[in-house]
């Protein structure tokens, strides 16, 4: 059977799978369609924030550019995972005490103004926008590389599925989807992460096998890694940060951001309880550490598995011929570089015409001399770093069904996160913006139907721009994360944990990060992600202090708690009873089911 045969299987079966759940659990009421009916059982719901959770950057992108740049971008894993706890230890019970919908909502009720609803709804529309780009774009290099389409024919196939389960099902059925994308995903990724851990080191469990020796060398398997691509003229693979205040800032962007994005706290309004909410967080944390402590160690293996695919076993000098991973292998399948190559993402230029695939970094000053005397005249070969994981179980030849298993694993990761981002953009417009703005009478079947034309006019516009996202798959998230660090982190902080903020504070200073934040990264990446309208290029030494537009957010989230204290000090405190609302909140005793107001 052939290869395209064996992932049609497996991603038709999982999509499949997906649409008939979709179908038993759909949607009768927007209850179901917001919060699942509150009556979703802690593990059911640790199990979809999982899926929720690892989404295409974590799944495709994360371990890819963990492998591009080592030690320096350990920072998504420690920001991600940090803002988890933070979410789960400061926010979750909390929100879920107060029992609405959602975020806005939250927003609008504690801070007694229609327009601070209105602004949180404009920061949870930017933030999740930014971020399902990066989730169709993932998607969109998934698609094409195992159903063998370009990229922009993969995006528009992952829309059309995305569409027919989330618009159909809601949280309802995006729940119970969710729970099954996980399973595929989590098995996906650990499978092929077992199988090269055993090849290389021996030793089946991959986050251990990262320290473990090479089987070939003898050498542990990160000072192998080290040695090979420092005689690249790369950096080291360990090597240390040169400016701390940027990775400092980037890691607690990503975590004030992962506890400030809605599409994962709404998942603890479809619990019964707030002890349910306690529990689904630490059932949540669970799952996601299965995927997260494998991480680095695909990364690692992956870059190394690349490096001596085009290197063989200690010929630095003399790279393998383009023409010789461009064959087919004797069982009549072509080498995994061809059969990327045909995607658009993996590309070759024969600076040199001699034959042979020259991949260094010609940008290392200091290995221009070395390059020289072997006759190399500049890099010559280029891949998505998207592309990494998913390319893993070709990269060390393993078998078909691997192949077409982390296939469908990588679609559950791209389209569980975009269902749940898609749904939060489109609760807030039907039910924070028409209803509770435009047009408050509005019926129960008119409110679901709003939901769901406004969720398929988001798949749309996130279709559009992630056919030409401003990075990669991990970047653009990282980006979604700062805005909702620097806008809606704040907000909900101050509203549960002070009585002092107001309207005026809270509205002033949601208007404030997010302003800041946006203007900073626009300046970088493009006015509205257009490429070609940046101001400033994006790169260190035009960024002000060193400090990177994916760690903006951080900076941000601090102008929004100034303006906002030094505004709510400047006016009137918030009438008594919201004060004794604050105390409420802050003092779970239980709570009812999700009510809509």
């Amino acid at each position: 059977m052939s290869q395209f045969a064996i992932n049609l299987i497996f991603v038709g079966g999982s999509f499949l799978l997906y649409i008939l759940i979709a179908l038993w659990a759909k949607a009768g009421s927007t209850s179901d369609f917001y919060v699942a009916g509150g009556g979703v059982h802690p593990i059911t719901n640790g199990a979809a924030i999982g899926a929720d959770w690892t989404s295409a950057a974590s799944f495709i992108s994360m371990a890819g550019l963990i492998a591009a740049g080592g030690y320096a971008n350990s920072t998504f894993l420690m920001g991600w995972t940090g803002g988890y706890v933070l979410l789960a230890m400061l926010l979750a019970p909390y929100l879920r005490k107060f029992g609405k919908f959602t975020v806005p909502e939250f927003i609008g009720d504690r801070f007694y103004s229609r327009n601070a609803r209105l602004v949180a709804v404009l920061c949870l529309i930017v933030a999740s926008v930014t971020y399902v780009i990066g989730q169709m774009a993932g998607a969109g290099v998934a698609f094409s590389r195992f159903l063998e389409v370009d990229a922009t024919t993969g995006l528009m196939i992952a829309a059309v599925v995305v569409f027919i389960y989330a618009v159909l099902g809601g949280m309802k059925g995006i729940t119970y989807t969710q729970v099954a994308q996980y399973c595929v995903l989590i098995v996906a990724y650990t499978i092929p992460a077992i199988f090269i851990a055993i090849e290389l080191t021996g030793n089946p469990v991959p986050m251990f096998a990262m320290f473990s020796e090479h089987t070939q060398s003898g050498l542990p398997i990160l000072e192998k890694l080290n040695q090979v691509i420092t005689d690249l003229g790369f950096g080291s693979y360990t090597a240390d940060v040169p400016n701390k205040l940027n990775m400092v800032l980037f890691t607690l962007s990503l975590m004030i951001g992962t506890a400030g994005l809605p599409h994962v706290i709404i998942r603890f309004f479809t619990v019964p309880k707030v002890a349910d909410a306690r529990w689904s967080a630490g059932w949540a944390l669970v799952f996601i550490a299965l995927l997260y402590l494998t991480a680095p160690a695909v990364a690692s293996m992956a870059r190394l598995n690349l490096m001596t695919t085009i290197y063989p076993e200690g010929t630095q000098e003399q790279p393998i011929e383009w023409s010789e991973i461009q064959e087919v292998n004797e069982n009549g399948e072509p080498h995994w570089i061809k059969s990327w190559e045909v995607t658009g993402l993996i590309t070759f230029e024969d600076k040199n015409n001699d034959g042979r695939v020259q991949y260094y970094n010609d940008a290392n000053e200091d290995f221009a001399e070395e390059a020289a005397s072997r006759g190399w005249e500049g890099n010559e070969f280029s891949y998505n770093r998207d592309i990494l994981v998913l390319a893993n179980p070709e990269i060390a030849s393993l078998p078909g069904w691997v192949i077409g298993l982390i296939a469908a694993g990588g679609l559950a990761a791209a389209l569980s996160t975009a269902a749940g981002l898609l749904l939060a953009i489109s609760s807030a417009i039907s039910h924070d913006l028409i209803k509770g703005a435009i047009n408050p009478n509005i019926s129960d079947k008119g409110e679901l139907l709003a939901a769901r034309i406004s969720m398929a006019v988001a798949i749309v516009v996130a279709t559009y721009l992630g056919a030409n996202p401003p990075g990669f798959a991990a970047q653009v998230v990282a980006l979604a994360f700062g805005i909702a660090a620097a806008s809606l982190f704040p907000a909900l902080m101050m509203g549960i944990f002070s009585k002092r903020v107001n309207n005026v504070g809270a509205i002033s200073g949601m208007l404030a990060g997010l302003t800041f934040t946006l203007v900073y990264i626009f300046v970088y990446k493009g006015w509205l992600f257009i490429p070609g309208t940046n101001n400033l290029p994006d790169n260190a030494d035009a960024w002000v202090l060193g400090i990177s537009p994916l760690s903006i957010g951080a900076v941000g989230a601090l102008v929004n708690f100034v303006v906002a204290f030094v505004v709510s000090n400047a006016t009137e405190e918030p009438p008594v009873e919201i004060q004794e609302l604050v105390e409420s909140v802050r003092y779970p005793r239980g709570a009812g089911k999700a009510v809509d107001h």
